[in-house]
């Protein structure tokens, strides 16, 4: 099996030098618009696949972006490993503006989104204990060591509604009482909807701010974040230039189990399954389905 790198994140991660036969193709996904084309291309003999996740001039909002043909346009287009690019305030004095965390966990605080790609006919139940891929989190962790990026390996990441940033005291509860890392907008559903399609995924977050609860950074500068985000953009780039030598053309069986979680997953008996939501499935569970 050939490895297929699919990124997930801003315009300014596309511009990778050396891809070759860059070109943008439409997939159409059953669970309706993903949010732009898809740019595929080669770099050092591995294809790789770039999303925007906001679509190409950030059209869709946190909650309006559709994460299920997102990830269903990735699956139908081969890719077998998902790296999330998104910006993030921090919790953390140690996690400063500019570092990257390498993201194990995660509390879902959205509540506007649909959540699964599955439903009435065709009920399964996955397990996202460990919500992101080790093997895929440390390829990345080394990419970013190597870009020269201030990184952290592990850390929880509060996924909220959004648009708005949080209040200060949603930031202290986040920080002090729940234990949270970081905070974005984008990473769930995202990551779930990525195990239900059996990728492995892996969220790399790149800290803009500090949230509000910082007593020497008052409330969230969008203007500041914006800076932040332009230095952090080359840096991302780089990290991802660095995946296909890392991770290699041949790709071995997850070492996780990723690529098989839905071996049991799927509650419904086969005669008494809806043969329309079935037929949506075709991508992301046609291995079990079938």
């Amino acid at each position: 099996m050939q490895t297929v790198i699919g990124v997930i994140g801003g315009s300014g991660v596309y511009d990778i030098e050396g891809l070759e036969n860059p070109q943008w193709v439409k997939v159409d996904s059953p669970f309706g618009d993903p949010s732009d084309e898809l740019l595929v291309g080669h770099l050092n003999g591995v294809k790789m696949v770039f999303l925007p996740r906001h679509g190409r001039g950030h059209i869709q909002t946190p909650s309006t972006i559709n994460y299920r043909a997102n990830i269903d346009a990735l699956k139908r287009a081969g890719v077998t490993d998902v790296i999330s690019v998104s910006a993030c305030g921090s919790f953390r004095d140690a996690m400063a503006p500019g570092d990257f965390v390498i993201v194990d966990q995660f509390i879902d605080r959205t509540f506007a989104r649909e959540k699964s790609f599955f439903g009435p006919g065709c009920v399964a139940h996955v397990s996202v204990a460990y919500p992101t891929c080790p093997r895929l989190s440390e390829v990345c962790f080394n990419a970013a060591k190597a870009q020269g990026v201030n990184v952290h390996l592990g850390g929880t990441y509060l996924a909220m509604e959004g648009p708005q940033f949080s209040t200060l005291a949603e930031s202290k509860m986040y920080r002090d009482v729940w234990g949270c890392d970081v905070i974005g907008m984008t990473n769930m559903p995202e990551a779930k909807l990525a195990r239900e399609a059996e990728l492995c995924y892996a969220s790399v977050a790149m800290i803009t701010d500090y949230d509000s609860w910082h007593p020497d950074h008052g409330e969230v500068d969008v203007t500041k974040i914006i800076q932040t985000l332009m230095g952090n953009a080359d840096n991302a780039k780089g990290l991802v230039a660095r995946l296909p030598a890392l991770l290699g053309a041949d790709r071995i069986d997850c070492p996780h189990g990723c690529d098989k979680a839905l071996e049991f997953a799927i509650m419904t008996q086969p005669d008494m399954r809806d043969p329309t939501l079935v037929a949506k499935l075709d991508a992301v569970a046609g291995r079990v389905l079938n």
